[in-house]
């Protein structure tokens, strides 16, 4: 692949991932910061995400981590909306602690995706420290 092609694929990617980030990421992880149990289901969710994209993915070695990350993120919430889902964010911090395993697998997404692009905007002040998510 051409370099323009791959930087306009990673563009593009983190274009999608900063606005899951801001869809969800963003208040989600504060929340996950604050609840302990919340934490650990994002750091587990992030985990299997992690193994998916990375041991599950033919030839991932040759595509950059956001990239695959944005890709399976797209197919997750495409897949889910299929079957009557929608997303429904929480009103208050407890509401967190209760929520779907679709809306806890897109945590664990923005929750790597810091991991992954520490340098991007989806790795603000809520982003989990590098490390936190197994690698």
């Amino acid at each position: 692949m051409s370099g323009v092609v791959t930087g306009w694929m990673e563009a593009a990617a983190r274009r999608s991932l900063a606005r899951l980030h801001d869809e969800i990421g963003a208040a989600g992880l504060a929340a996950a910061a604050a609840l302990p149990g919340l934490s650990a289901v994002v750091d587990q969710h992030s985990a299997a995400v992690r193994d998916i994209v990375t041991l599950g993915v033919e030839g991932s070695a040759a595509v950059a981590g956001v990239v695959l990350l944005s890709g399976y993120a797209r197919g997750l919430v495409d897949q889910a909306a299929g079957q009557g889902w929608r997303l429904r964010l929480p009103g208050d911090l407890a509401g967190w602690a209760r929520i779907d395993w679709t809306t806890a697998r897109l945590l664990g997404v923005c929750a790597l995706a810091a991991v992954l692009d520490p340098h991007s905007r989806f790795a603000g002040p809520d982003a989990p420290p590098a490390g936190a998510v197994s690698q």
